[in-house]
């Protein structure tokens, strides 16, 4: 597998391979004997002859500078996302004060990016919206575009963006910020498969799908630019493809007839029954 650019993929850190064994500082920068052990207490050089000493330094002038800034702030490590909560039976599980991990599937055009941004900004809690196609387009020069066929270079930027996906979603649910992703999953392929997205970030990951009708993400679909608009055969394909979610026990909204407001407020009620009773994935 390679680079878009042509260099071949890293391999992984080996025992005795790599930065963490093998290199001292000491080796490109050396440092004499004691250096540092007394910093601040090493009296100045003699003054040259002919020349008078200098002043004394006042006490103060060596104090340092009052800090101007908050410091060093620490941050709980990111760690695998883990199942909510249940709550007891007699509580409805309320979704909007609730620190979640989201994963939205859905074809192009099914208005995931639009229902995940409305979702997140109504929150009661802090949530960061985290978009798979946004993360792959960090990639500039040598961006390896699925549309232009799928080999080893656009499956390597997926699995990267993927993968940083899922360590900001671990990072941001570590320090109180739930998260909603969105991606276009697919039921039959492994590669871009719920899986990836498990391993990444954590059994608590709460998948819906939402699929409208193939006539709805066609239009939506009409409406993009760039790279963002697909074939009306390709939309069709991905459509069908997506329908394989029918049966595989994951909640799906058909949002047909639904704007953005509602299919948040219906994703809510999904959420809802998702947290008391987490879906089989």
């Amino acid at each position: 597998m390679q680079h878009a650019v042509g260099s071949p993929l890293p391999p992984p850190h080996q025992p005795g391979h790599g930065p963490a064994t093998g290199w001292s500082p000491a080796a490109h920068h050396p440092v004499p004997p004691n250096a540092g052990a007394h910093q601040g207490s090493v009296p100045p050089p003699p003054p040259a002859p002919g020349y008078p000493a200098p002043p004394p330094r006042p006490a103060s002038a060596s104090a340092p500078p009052a800090p101007e800034t908050t410091g060093h702030v620490p941050l709980p490590p990111g760690g695998p996302v883990a199942m909510p909560l249940v709550p007891p039976a007699a509580t409805v599980p309320d979704p909007a004060g609730t620190t979640l991990a989201v994963l939205l599937i859905g074809p192009a055009g099914a208005g995931k990016t639009s229902v995940a941004k409305y979702w997140a900004d109504h929150r009661r809690v802090p949530t960061a919206h985290i978009s798979l196609d946004d993360v792959r387009e960090w990639v500039r020069s040598g961006f390896a575009d699925p549309q232009s066929g799928w080999n080893d270079n656009s499956e390597a930027q997926y699995r990267l963006a993927r993968r940083t996906c899922g360590f900001a979603a671990r990072n941001f649910l570590a320090n109180g910020i739930s998260c909603i992703l969105d991606d276009a999953v697919f039921p039959d392929r492994p590669v871009v498969g719920l899986g990836g997205w498990k391993r990444h970030v954590g059994p608590g990951l709460l998948p819906v799908v939402l699929l409208p009708g193939l006539e709805i993400v066609l239009e939506r679909n009409a409406e993009r630019s760039g790279n963002r608009r697909l074939s009306d055969d390709e939309v069709a394909r991905i459509h069908g493809r997506m329908a394989g979610w029918y049966g595989s026990g994951l909640p799906i909204i058909d949002n047909s007839q639904l704007d953005i407001p509602q299919t948040a407020q219906v994703l809510n009620d999904v959420l809802s029954r998702s947290i008391a009773s987490p879906p089989q994935w």
